[in-house]
């Protein structure tokens, strides 16, 4: 299941579709609370289910980004996650 994003604010690019701004989180459409915990509605985020979070921990936010925060613990909620294999050295 892809992670979708949730914000505290929005703004309309030029083709009319909302785009997410300020703090910027991973949800799961159908659940209440994004990826870190937050709820979303007590938090009042906003909700962008058409909007993938494809964010990652190197991503730099400027000063002119209408994104003003990412999340990190939704960025490390996000990533993938090194396999480990059990070995049982009993004997």
């Amino acid at each position: 299941m892809t992670a979708a994003v949730a914000a505290s604010s929005e703004w309309v690019d030029g083709s009319g579709v909302r785009r997410p701004g300020g703090d910027v989180h991973a949800w799961h459409p159908g659940t209440n609370q994004t990826l870190c915990g937050l709820a979303l509605s007590r938090s009042a985020l906003r909700r962008f289910p058409h909007e993938a979070f494809g964010y990652r921990a190197s991503d730099v936010v400027g000063a002119g980004d209408p994104i003003g925060r990412i999340c990190p613990r939704c960025v490390a909620a996000t990533r993938a996650r090194p396999r480990r294999d059990r070995t049982f050295r009993r004997p």
